[in-house]
């Protein structure tokens, strides 16, 4: 499966253990609504934390820097209560902190369902100085005590709702101003018009400068936020892809017509053009011969590819797997195309774990090579993991568009 990671900087926690605890805590918490934690390292001086991967980008990116169309009111709205609902249940699972809360913490998953990041219910540090953001959009009592607390977040909270209602980071202390002014205009986002009713707005102020409060006592809790945005929430039933402008998770890319062989898992035509192609996307790493490699040992190495590749022309799968393993175990050259070949020949032989494993490593010798990305799409689908394969197709179509036009 495909994963995201989080690397600390080496100085952020130096003892594993109050690292490991800190992990396993979070790591206990599982729901629809947050990023969920899978795993951690804290081998050495490695401080990593393994999370589901979000394929659909930040609330940052939705909401900021859109480029088809602006976020509508009824997602922003979607947005609100998915995060108020996380932040209520990491609460009533005793983790009520939740470090540097922004537009860049919530990521939109298979689906365009808004979640909350997992990583901000970790410290940043063992010390736990947490707000990476503008001093103007920090918590005041941070400011005083460097100290997160249940009500900072609250606070944080009220700066997204404010993200949401603007479109714009703006501020709070400028928010402020313009709402003790009712100017709700200058403050709303001119792509709302005819969405945005006065009432709902106004609402929503409302609970921004509740959680804006300079005294933390009076800013409400996550159950007190979600009562309140379940009133603004519409289209209930319409799925956030929809609401997104996606009109079909499955058709929301173009695929080529090797894409297209993906995802009918037509081995045979893959099996043409990888013969087509050859090694021309190796990039010389298989060719640049030092002058070690003349010896026997090395002249049996490159037999061994050769008899891969005869092995593999006439469809001969299991020579072809013997044989390219044999060259890679020796490990004096590195070719992406053999382990692309191995993954087909593995597929083809209803190996999909080991196709995926070579593709895999097929793309991190060569990170732009969209055939990688292919054969890691065909292994998902015939691993029943047809969301991370839909990801694997869309990247690696994406990778040959560009390949393409170049």
């Amino acid at each position: 499966m495909r994963i995201a990671v989080k690397r600390f900087n080496r100085n952020a926690w130096p003892e594993a253990q109050p690292f490991l605890e800190e992990a396993r805590a979070v790591g206990q918490l599982r729901n629809q609504r947050l990023i969920n934690l899978l795993g951690c390292c804290c081998e050495g001086e490695e401080r990593l934390l393994v999370a589901e991967y979000m394929p659909n980008d930040t609330l940052t990116k939705h909401l900021f820097h859109w480029e088809t169309q602006p976020m509508r009111w009824a997602m922003r709205m979607r947005v609100a209560l998915c995060l108020a609902q996380a932040l209520e249940y990491c609460t009533s699972k005793g983790r009520a902190l939740y470090h540097d809360l922004n537009a860049y913490r919530v990521l939109y998953d298979d689906d365009y369902n808004p979640r909350l990041s997992c990583f901000g219910l970790m410290k940043n540090s063992r010390d736990g100085r947490s707000y990476s953001t503008n001093l103007a959009f920090t918590p005041p009592e941070y400011l005083r005590t460097g100290r997160v607390t249940p009500e900072s977040v609250t606070y944080s909270f009220g700066t997204l709702l404010l993200d949401l209602l603007s479109g714009k980071h703006i501020p709070p202390s400028h928010a402020l101003d313009l709402i003790r002014d009712k100017n709700l205009q200058m403050l709303s986002d001119s792509c709302l018009e005819g969405e945005l009713t006065n009432d709902d707005g106004t609402e929503l102020v409302r609970l921004a400068s509740r959680c804006l409060q300079s005294e933390p006592r009076e800013r409400p809790n996550p159950k007190s936020l979600v009562a309140a945005l379940i009133p603004l929430q519409k289209d209930s039933e319409v799925p956030s892809h929809v609401l997104m402008g996606i009109p079909d998770g499955t058709a929301a890319f173009p695929l080529s017509p090797l894409g297209e062989a993906c995802l009918r898992m037509d081995l045979t035509a893959l099996h043409e053009v990888m013969e087509k192609i050859g090694y021309k996307d190796d990039e010389g790493a298989a060719t640049e011969l030092s002058f070690q490699m003349w010896t026997n040992q090395m002249q049996e190495t490159l037999n061994s590819k050769k008899k891969g590749d005869a092995a593999f022309r006439h469809k001969d799968f299991k020579t072809a797997i013997d044989s390219y393993t044999m060259f890679i175990d020796v490990g004096t050259m590195v070719s992406p195309t053999v382990y692309v070949r191995r993954s087909l020949c593995y597929l083809m032989s209803n190996m999909p774990d080991e196709a995926l494993n070579d593709a895999m490593q097929a793309q991190v010798i060569s990170p732009v090579w969209y055939i990688a990305f292919y054969l890691q799409a065909v292994a998902l689908l015939a691993l029943g993991k047809e969301n991370d394969a839909q990801v694997a197709l869309k990247e690696g179509s994406s990778l040959e568009t560009k390949k393409n036009t170049n």
